[in-house]
């Protein structure tokens, strides 16, 4: 079975790109899944429900988030009644929605998806997501040994421990948050798909998806200089297909996307 998987979507430009892209995406590579990561899509952060309909609507069958899950005041409201919509499994008890779920394909698979944060140079007080994803994978119980984790987080080093701790137990761990997309992608070797950062589906001429002027004025005068999504020109949309084994579980393949849109 494949999953597809879009990184970052940056305000409307990705979101635009990724609509128009993803039937022609679909078509191409006859995914049984498509996730997408979507914390960053209203107006550079955070999401809102009219949103999630229509990724939904667009072909987006499950929504991850990350430390911008609740930058949209709607999100407390929505998150809780979108069962398609997963917010990073490791904030404390009791924050609205869930953080992980079981989604049957149209195909019939059945696949555990998960979304946790990191916590190295990150500004969400978040529990440890090494001992949340091994509570993710007991509750899991054994039902599907298809399991997808997009873990939002900055260092590579934090990325990188958590997929070995993993491996062999999630068919992919799929890094995303910094909008830049890495080029270590590769299979672990208990047949985990790992990829860094999956980057980002926004503006190209930018600064990770951000207006390039507001940006420099805010690293050159140190001020709370307010960024704003880029706008002009072309799309980037990154992302990753993962080619898994519905019987044992075991990524078999990993292709990063990358497209100008």
């Amino acid at each position: 079975m494949k999953i597809l998987f879009f990184g970052d979507i940056v305000g409307k430009p990705g979101h635009e790109a990724v609509l128009a892209t993803t039937p022609e995406l679909r078509r191409e590579f006859a995914p049984d899944l498509v996730i997408a990561n979507a914390e960053n899509i209203a107006g550079g952060w955070g999401i809102t429900g009219e949103i999630v309909h229509g990724l939904h609507a667009g072909g987006i069958d499950v929504i991850t988030l990350g430390n911008h899950a609740w930058a949209k005041p709607d999100a407390y409201d929505v998150l809780p009644e979108a069962p398609r919509v997963l917010r990073p499994a490791n904030y404390p008890p009791g924050a609205p929605g869930r953080g992980w779920g079981l989604f049957k394909t149209p195909s019939g698979f059945l696949v555990g998806v998960a979304n946790l944060n990191g916590r190295v140079f990150m500004d969400a007080f978040v529990d440890d997501p090494f001992r949340a994803a091994d509570e993710i994978i007991g509750a899991l119980g054994g039902q599907t040994p298809l399991v997808f984790i997009d873990f939002h987080a900055e260092t590579t080093s934090e990325k990188m421990a958590f997929a070995h701790h993993m491996d062999g137990r999630a068919s992919a761990v799929i890094g995303t948050h910094t909008h830049v997309q890495t080029a270590d992608e590769r299979i672990l070797p208990n047949g985990t798909a790992y990829l860094s950062d999956a980057g980002m589906c926004g503006t190209e001429h930018s600064v990770i998806g951000m207006d390039v002027q507001a940006s420099i004025e805010r690293f050159c005068t140190q001020l709370p200089v307010r960024l704003r999504v880029a706008r002009d020109g072309a799309v980037r949309l990154c992302g990753a297909l993962v080619t898994v084994d519905e019987t044992t579980g075991r990524a078999t393949a990993i292709e990063r996307l990358s497209r100008l849109v």
